[in-house]
């Protein structure tokens, strides 16, 4: 340090020694020193001029200089890596509206709206959320952004506006009739509860919801971008452009982009545990390893690599519109064995090519298979392969998924070949059944039992895949295809013998499920909530059915019937009974209710003030078990007129 500067810390005359490094052209000096001394914004400043734009962010966002930190935060967020560092600590020291402006900056925009929700600005982070294509995780925030504070009026706003926005009609409807007529909010709120009674059908409500709009001077008109906001910045590495996050683990996400040079879709798959230690440290050799495989692998079965991005470090591939075989499965259960075997048979042809430059997958899964454009599968995921020669086996480790892992590698002994193979086995098999393995059970359901067009043939060769001994399956993925291949597989599946499969009964006892609190009240033990129970009847079953079938929020839940001892289940509504005059918003809910209900074909019959709960979120007609010779539909209506 210059004699002159270290004489004036001596002295504790810190500012004067931070001016006097800031002129004589030492910035980082200067900065520490105005930071000793609190000076947070002249340290800022010279932490800029010294080219460390992420010390001088958070120097900036502890003055609270929106200018300083604003000019920071656009050179900090070029590198994704160093901001999402950044907003960590960011976050850590309270800082979470910066943090958040920081990962928005970057593209990082579900990142982003997580501290958006911390930071209490709920309808920002659900914008960003729904912007990024996750729509469930904004309505999410929202609903428990009403949950914390119901008074939240912009919040049930932006609420309500979204799930009219994904069809939820009936549930926007309950939430923006709790708008308060007196909150200017409910102006905007009216703007969505109009078009959405009207396409639910309740043409009254409409109406006079749309009257009360029309007298606060009409729809408010949409709102313009401020002009000095700063535009969110969304390519990564000079060239991918973020649409979406795709899925996050700890050790890397994964980012839907397009390619600003090739104009094409591209998955950009990127580290995120660049600073971890220990395991942080074999997780960035696994996706280093990664890296290494996809370069040697070549082959129309396996997802192809398009760059290699060591600054992130990240990896670019191919862009798989045909979503994950986990999905498929989820969606459609068990497959055409034809289709089935057409899956299993990609897989096996990419591991043979894999097997042949001496690389074991080791977590092959069905979140690991994935379909093209063509509905064509190829295998991904090679962060755990080992490089090698497969002849001598390599360490098992903890890796792969338990379901699908051999025996050998359950039991910590060396994987081979044949571990890779026999996780293809126990993929066909439950493309075939729809059954999803367990690692504790044996299967319950041969293919033969799934489809009626299979035979013993067919289960012997899903058994030879999946023996327990590895030298009882086939020798390599190009064997075990080979002798799939050589039986036929119908290319339709059996509705009758898919419909036939026994899934795995529940691990919960038959008996002891409901219990009985010191106040009476009888409670589901497995899913600790009240209950109340009915008489089991022919009727009361048919009046069940349609209160089920309905639907409705509004109409209280029917929850099991309970054969043996033969009652209907019914979810205890939380509320009082009603003991006043329905507000027209009410009548209009429970419209919407009895219209549900009426058209599965049921009559309610019953509506009165015992029928009637008032909750937090609207009134709740109760179930009735009986209902009069003469309930009609004019009747139900007629009735909650007079509510």
């Amino acid at each position: 340090m210059d004699p002159d500067i270290a004489e004036l810390v001596r002295e504790e005359r810190l500012l004067d020694a931070a001016r006097l490094c800031s002129a004589r052209g030492d910035a980082h000096e200067a900065s520490l020193l105005y930071e000793r001394a609190c000076d947070w914004a002249s340290a800022a400043a010279e932490a800029l001029r010294a080219g460390e734009s992420a010390r001088a962010l958070e120097l900036a966002a502890e003055a609270d200089d929106e200018a300083l930190a604003g000019r920071a935060l656009a050179l900090v967020a070029v590198d994704p890596a160093a901001a999402e560092a950044c907003a960590q600590r960011l976050a850590r020291r309270g800082r979470e509206r910066w943090a958040a402006r920081l990962l928005e900056a970057g593209g990082l925009a579900v990142e982003a709206a997580r501290l958006w929700e911390r930071a209490g600005e709920t309808t920002k982070a659900a914008a960003l959320l729904e912007g990024a294509g996750e729509a469930a995780a904004a309505a999410r925030a929202l609903e428990t952004g009403l949950r914390r504070d119901p008074s939240a009026w912009d919040v049930a706003t932006a609420l309500g506006a979204l799930l009219a926005r994904f069809g939820k009609l009936e549930a926007a409807v309950r939430v923006l009739q709790r708008v308060p007529s007196d909150v200017p909010l409910r102006r905007e709120a009216l703007a969505t509860l109009v078009p959405a009674l009207e396409r639910l059908g309740l043409a009254r409500a409409a109406a006079d919801a749309a009257s009360e709009l029309a007298s606060r001077g009409g729809p408010p008109p949409p709102e313009e971008a401020s002009p000095a906001a700063p535009a969110v910045r969304t390519r990564l590495f000079g060239r991918y452009d973020v649409a979406r996050e795709v899925a996050s683990s700890p050790s890397a996400r994964v980012l839907e982009c397009v390619d600003a040079v090739r104009g094409e879709r591209v998955a950009v798959k990127i580290f995120a545990a660049w600073d971890a230690r220990g395991s942080g440290r074999d997780a960035l050799a696994r996706f280093e390893r990664e890296v290494r495989t996809m370069r040697a692998l070549d082959h129309p079965n396996i997802v192809p690599l398009r760059d290699f991005v060591p600054e992130g470090p990240a990896i670019v591939l191919a862009w798989m519109a045909g979503g994950t075989l986990e999905r498929t499965l989820a969606a459609a259960g068990a497959l055409a064995p034809a289709r089935a075997v057409e899956i299993a048979g990609a897989v096996l042809a990419a591991l043979g090519e894999a097997h042949r430059l001496g690389i074991l997958h080791r977590d092959v899964k069905p979140a690991n298979v994935l379909f093209d454009d063509a509905g064509g599968a190829r295998l991904s995921d090679f962060g755990v392969a080992h490089l090698g020669d497969v002849s001598t086996t390599a360490t098992a480790g903890v890796f792969g998924t338990l379901a699908y892992m051999s025996p050998e590698q359950r039991e910590g002994r060396p994987a081979t070949a044949r571990s890779d193979v026999f996780a293809v086995g126990v993929l066909l098999r439950e493309m075939l059944t729809g059954e999803r393995p367990s690692p504790a059970e044996a299967p319950r359901v041969l293919p033969s039992q799934a489809h009626r067009e299979l035979d013993e043939r067919h289960d012997a060769a899903v058994a030879r895949l999946t023996a327990a001994r590895g030298a009882e399956r086939p020798a390599d993925a190009f064997e075990a295809r080979a002798a799939l291949l050589a039986l036929p597989w119908p290319a339709t599946a059996d509705a009758l013998g898919a419909r036939a499969v026994e899934r795995r009964s529940s691990a919960w006892p038959s008996a002891g499920r409901l219990e009985v609190r010191l106040d009476g009240v009888v409670v589901d033990g497995w899913m600790d909530r009240p209950v109340e129970r009915v008489p089991l009847s022919e009727r009361a079953l048919a009046r069940a059915r349609c209160f089920a079938r309905a639907d409705h929020p509004a109409l209280q839940t029917v929850l099991r019937v309970d054969r043996d001892e033969g009652a209907i289940w019914l979810g205890v509504p939380p509320g009082r009974p009603l003991d006043r005059a329905l507000l027209p918003a009410e009548r209009a809910w429970l419209e919407a209710a009895l219209e549900a209900l009426h058209g599965t074909g049921g009559v309610h019959g019953s509506v009165d003030e015992a029928h009637v709960v008032l909750g937090e979120d609207g009134p709740l007609l109760r179930f009735a078990p009986e209902q009069e010779a003469t309930a009609t539909v004019d009747r139900d209506r007629l009735a909650l007129s007079r509510l």
